[in-house]
């Protein structure tokens, strides 16, 4: 049983950068692919982007050019880099994985973590 555990969300002003690890136990993850996703008020939770087992990303349209997804297998872990961030990108942000596919959730969920994007 695979646990993933997010960090590092917190209140973040516009136009501001923020990173969130997403640390997994129970597994390994290295050989599949990865996802972060997010979840606004009275919204639907929605895919934002993943990272597979070579490394290559791929990311939502609202987020392209300002997010980063990245691995560190020697950690088991998983990053969302965030940068400009808007309000709008306010959220919980989830770790999912693992996945074949881009934007088709995995088994494990992790926790989430909030990101409040305000000036």
């Amino acid at each position: 049983q695979v646990q993933l555990v997010e960090s590092g969300g917190s209140i973040v002003r516009p136009g501001g950068t923020l990173k969130l690890s997403c640390e997994a136990s129970g597994g390994i993850i290295e050989a599949y692919t990865m996802g972060w996703y997010r979840q606004a008020p009275g919204k639907q939770r929605a895919w934002v982007g993943g990272v597979n087992s070579l490394g290559g990303t791929n990311y939502a349209d609202s987020v392209k050019g300002r997010f980063t997804v990245s691995r560190d297998n020697n950690r088991n872990t998983v990053y969302l880099e965030m940068s400009d961030l808007k309000p709008e990108d306010t959220a919980v942000y989830y770790c999912n994985g693992p996945t074949q596919y881009w934007g088709t959730p995995g088994q494990f969920w992790g926790q989430g973590t909030q990101v409040t994007v305000s000036a």
